[in-house]
């Protein structure tokens, strides 16, 4: 199935908020798997045991990647 930036973009808040209800989300974007567009969020840490996330939100694929916290990093 190929997704369109434009379906990608409608469901982006969707997913985000979703993952919000269960993980520490560091981030949400956009990516291509496999030629098509899908979701990608960043987590800050693993899932708890028991819990998971939807692997796809309205035919729109979407990507979780434990990334760690981000931390800003000061110019010397």
């Amino acid at each position: 199935m190929n997704i369109s930036i434009e379906d990608a973009r409608r469901v982006k808040s969707i997913a985000g908020a979703t993952a919000r209800r269960f993980a520490h989300v560091i981030g949400v974007g956009l990516t291509k798997v496999g030629g098509s567009y899908a979701i990608k969020v960043n987590l800050a840490d693993p899932l708890a045991i028991g819990v998971s996330l939807p692997a796809e939100i309205e035919g729109v694929p979407v990507v979780y990647e434990v990334t760690g916290l981000t931390v800003k990093q000061v110019a010397s």
